[in-house]
């Protein structure tokens, strides 16, 4: 009967009802973002901590993309998902995921710097 009510209020405000099962998998999708977050900055910490380099610069050159990355997709998750439930709530279209060719291009970038930055450390 609760149910029924809140329905009818949210129509009487004209904002849609959002069906649950979007509002979970946009919290899933955050909790996805978290955990990439956390992988990269624990692959940062363990290039930084345990690959051995001749060259103290090498390791930084290694570490340190994916512990800013880690950062900036932290901050970046919850904010992805308050953008996403409100323009849920609103009825407005999910806006378009922005940077994820820059996402997998810099991915690339990085994969190759690593291994010339072992080959060159040898």
């Amino acid at each position: 009967m609760a149910s029924l009510d809140r329905e009818q209020e949210r129509a009487q405000d004209g904002a849609p009802e959002v069906d649950p099962a979007f509002s979970l998998s946009n919290e899933r999708t955050f909790l996805a973002w978290v955990r990439t977050a956390l992988v990269l900055i624990a692959g940062g910490v363990v290039a930084a901590k345990s690959i051995n380099f001749n060259h103290e610069v090498w390791r930084w050159v290694v570490a340190a993309p994916p512990l800013l990355a880690g950062a900036a997709v932290a901050i970046h998750a919850p904010i992805r998902w308050r953008t996403y439930e409100a323009a849920m709530s609103s009825g407005r279209r999910l806006p378009v995921g922005r940077g994820l060719v820059s996402a997998g291009v810099a991915l690339g970038v990085y994969a190759l710097v690593t291994l010339i930055v072992m080959f060159v450390d040898g």
